[in-house]
This record gives structure tokens, sequence and C-alpha cells, in this order.
């Protein structure tokens, strides 16, 4: 491997070392900390809503011990597993139909692409009135909020299949079937799971919304929604910090996963 130089973290579409990318990972992570305490020093962002990162570490102890900080996390991470979990199974089956099938896309497609465009918020006070306050209730808003996304992403990979594996599956005079399983599903769903991995993080926006709908029941999003009540930034900060971490875990388990399930998409060339 070749050493070093400046002039490769400015290459274009270049590729860093393991040890070089970690390091510029904790330059980030320091100037950005630096930053954040040069605003709150100078008080260039008032105090009141801009904390400094002091006060935002002393308010994870109340958070952890007295509001059960872990406890809701779990809660949330549970009802974002199940409806992720939800909206994958029905999107990509149903994706598969309506974009193999000329059919069924005639019937629908449109109106998939049109669904794209609902506000999400809008929709509580009807699945509040289907299915209650409760965990059900939220479960199926975050199930629905990443279908529609899914959905019409699946169709649109389908339409993405090169040519050229039909042609040549088509020579080796294969059916359908054989086309759809050896052709359509490989390649489908590796070009789809990134798509979901980004969906995974799009979905806890919409869980924070579900969750103030029955704070009782508990939640990051409610104890995030209760102490903005509280004019508490500093535990509305931490909570924040507690996602972007919790998130960041999910996405490498995530990728790890990908790379186990499909791994000749993450085949690279060899580093220079």
């Amino acid at each position: 491997m070749n050493e070093f130089r400046f002039k490769d973290l400015f290459e274009l579409r270049g590729e860093l070392s393991s040890k070089v990318s970690l390091i510029c990972e904790i330059i980030g992570v320091g100037f950005i900390l630096a930053a954040w305490q040069i605003i709150t020093q100078y008080k260039i962002l008032p105090t009141g809503i801009f904390p400094s990162p002091l006060k935002i570490l002393l308010a994870f102890p109340e958070l952890h011990f007295h509001e059960g900080l872990v406890r809701n996390m779990f809660y949330s991470l549970k009802l974002n597993l199940l409806g992720t979990f939800e909206a994958v199974l029905l999107a990509i089956p149903l994706g598969f139909i309506i974009g193999l099938f000329p059919g069924f896309r005639a019937i629908s497609y449109r109106y998939i692409k049109a669904v794209r465009y609902l506000a999400l918020t809008l929709l509580v006070g009807v699945f509040i009135a289907m299915f209650g306050i409760f965990d059900m209730m939220k479960i199926q808003f975050l199930a629905f909020a990443i279908f529609i996304y899914l959905l019409p992403t699946v169709i649109q990979r389908i339409d993405e299949t090169s040519q050229v594996y039909l042609d040549t599956i088509y020579t080796l005079g294969a059916r359908k079937w054989k086309t759809i399983r050896y052709v359509f599903i490989p390649d489908v769903l590796s070009r789809v799971y990134p798509d979901i991995v980004n969906l995974a993080a799009l979905s806890w926006t919409y869980i924070t919304i579900a969750e103030v709908v029955n704070t009782s029941s508990g939640g990051i999003g409610a104890l995030s929604f209760l102490s903005s009540r509280q004019s508490r930034i500093d535990k509305t900060f931490a909570i924040i910090i507690v996602i972007l971490l919790v998130g960041f875990i999910i996405d490498k388990v995530l990728i790890a996963l990908g790379k186990a399930l499909f791994p000749y998409m993450y085949v690279t060339k060899g580093r220079r």
C-alpha cells in the first residue's frame, strides 16, 4: 500500500485506508465539539435554545435514572423494527407483481406514485380511528410510512434490471419463473437492500411523530416531546444524540448484514 499523501483527500471518488478514514472522523468530531463550545461560550446563540456540550452531558444521568432513557429507547427500537419488517414483507412481493406484470402496473402504478406526496402527519387521525392509540397504531403508521416509499422503489429497481441479463437467460431457454428466480429476484433485492437501509433511518422520523399521540406509552419520541414541553432543551439535545448513536449502530449492523447477503455488491477495486 502506498503511503498516505495529502492530495489523496481531494481525489475524485478516491479511497482512503481505514486508518486514515478513522483519523478524519475523529478530527470531524473534534471540530464539531470545538465549534459547539465556541458558540455557547461566546453566546453566539442563546443558551436557552443551544445548550453547551457539558450541560447536555449532565442531562444524561437524569434521563437514565429518572425517565428511563434506555427503556424508552428499546421501546422505540421495537416499534421501529416491527414497522419496518412489516413494510418490507408487503412492499417487496407486491412490488414484484406490479413491476413485472403490465396489467397490474397499468391498474395501480400512477396511484402508487401519487401516494408518496401525502403529508403523513395528516393521516395520524385516520390511524387512531382504525387502530386506537397504542402500539398497534404506531406500528401500522410506521409500516405505512415506509411502505409508500419502498413499493415504488422496488418497481423502479425492476425497471433498471439490465436487458443483457434477460437476453442471456432467454437465450438459455428459460421461462418466466426461472427468469424471475434467477435474474429479477437476486438483482432487484441486491439493489433494493440499500434503499431499505436508508428508509430504516427515515423511519425514526415517523416513529417519533407516532409516539407523541400517547406519551404515556413511552418511547424516545415521547420523551423528547415531554422534555420540550418542560423547556429542557439540554435533555432534548441529549435524546437527539442517543437517536443518532442508535441510528449509527443500526446502520453498521444493516451494512454488515448486506455484506453477508449480497457480498458481490461490496466487492471493490484494490486500494492503491
